[in-house]
């Protein structure tokens, strides 16, 4: 394929063909109005074309506002495929964004426009590192035998002192956890700046290691200016650390492709923001997308929330996200882990196995562990038996009546789902 494709879902007053071809203009050599600049040879080098369209429906009140008027005060809902020449855009993620993205949220002939998906060509595939590690990677550093990571996070968000967070996670050390990640929210706090936050928490992580032989993986949140996450980077392995933590959205994607460069890091990327994409149905994007533009920059690790969350996500939504990221790319793509998190307890865990039939992933949970009313350890004990059960067929109930430690959380969370 030496084509980019975009497949899209659009809404629009206008006649469908009329709209999808402003959409291939505006978004290659066209503008407003034909050019004499704009010639044959110039079309045919660069233009978009349209590549095929699905009308599916018409409603009676646009979705977005601003939309050019129609006499016919009707909505055409139809899934629409754009296709660029690779040449306007060669290997660059974010050329490639704003050509697939650009302006189309604004264009007055569309009340709606979300993007679907995304087909690239495979040149463009291999120019991009992706994640140095991935699930293999990750599996391995871990020592995981069959079961998923199980992970937690800092609380408080914010607030705590380089020693209360080393202290933290001393405590999860001991309950057996795999992986701790820092909160989005606390990067480089005055009152706990980040080099002596990772020199404290490392501190902490290497006393257990040399204690218990486990070495638990911790992702500092680096997010920041260039300069800053260098620093940061430079710092984790200097204290001999190997997980940095991005806020995505915020850093985008020339920082996750500059530390997957030159950084031997494991990148625990972070999609706060999300929703901003995406929650509107009828404008931003689809994950499947975006977990794809961050796969090619290197992340290793992505979080796609968690079944029964505390957000708006649907289910359908969580499992296929996390589909989109176990789904390889081509044969030597090492896949992303997906991160579940939000809400997350032994509850949900039966249902996550059931959906997704591998444990090729981080099961990250807060309260779903330090709410265990025997403690952290307990906490960490329950959601392996719980993983171990629903790996073995065996209902969530009958591992409880087993496991003392399972039952109390059954029980725990039960209650407070009520």
């Amino acid at each position: 394929m030496t084509e980019i494709r975009a497949h899209y879902l659009i809404e629009t007053p206008l006649p469908v063909e009329q709209t999808a071809a402003a959409i291939a203009g505006e978004q290659s050599t066209g503008t407003f109005m034909k050019l004499a600049s704009e010639t044959d040879a110039v079309t045919a080098r660069a233009g978009a074309r349209v590549a095929r369209i699905e009308r599916l429906a018409e409603v009676p009140v646009p979705s977005l506002p601003g939309v050019r008027a129609s006499g016919r005060a009707r909505y055409t809902q139809a899934r629409v495929e754009i296709a660029w020449p690779y040449a306007n855009v060669g290997p660059d993620l974010q050329t490639l964004m704003a050509t697939i993205c650009g302006n189309l949220g604004e264009l007055s002939e569309l009340s709606g426009i979300r993007l679907l998906d995304l087909e690239l060509p495979d040149d463009f595939v291999r120019a991009f590192p992706g994640p140095r590690f991935g699930i293999a990677g990750t599996r391995e550093r871990l020592r995981l035998d069959g079961l998923p990571a199980i992970g937690t996070i800092v609380k408080p968000s914010i607030g705590l002192l380089p020693e209360d967070t080393a202290q933290v996670v001393a405590e999860f050390a001991e309950g057996g956890i795999d992986f701790i990640k820092d909160d989005e929210l606390s990067a480089n706090p005055l009152f706990a700046p980040l080099e002596q936050r990772i020199a404290a928490v490392m501190g902490a992580i290497e006393r257990h290691a040399d204690r218990t032989g486990k070495r638990i993986m911790f992702a500092f949140n680096i997010t920041g200016d260039l300069d800053q996450m260098r620093r940061g980077a430079e710092a984790i392995l200097k204290a001999g650390g190997d997980c940095a933590m991005l806020s995505l959205n915020w850093v985008g994607t020339p920082a996750v492709l500059a530390l997957r460069r030159e950084f031997p890091l494991f990148i625990h990327g972070h999609r706060n923001g999300w929703a901003l994409f995406s929650r509107a149905p009828m404008l931003g994007f689809d994950y499947r997308v975006y977990q794809l533009i961050h796969r090619l920059a290197g992340v290793d690790h992505i979080h796609v929330n968690g079944l029964r969350n505390k957000f708006a996500e649907s289910d359908e939504s969580v499992l296929a996200s996390a589909r989109a990221c176990l789904t390889p790319l081509n044969e030597a793509d090492p896949r992303i882990m997906p991160v579940l998190s939000s809400a997350q307890t032994v509850l949900q865990v039966h249902d996550t196995y059931a959906a997704l039939r591998t444990t090729d992933l981080i099961y990250a949970c807060g309260g779903g562990i330090v709410g265990h009313p025997d403690g952290i350890a307990a906490g960490t004990r329950a959601l392996r038996a719980a993983w171990e059960a629903a790996r073995a067929g065996i209902p969530l109930a009958t591992a409880a009546k087993e496991m003392p430690a399972l039952k109390r959380a059954v029980e725990t969370f039960e209650r407070h789902a009520k």
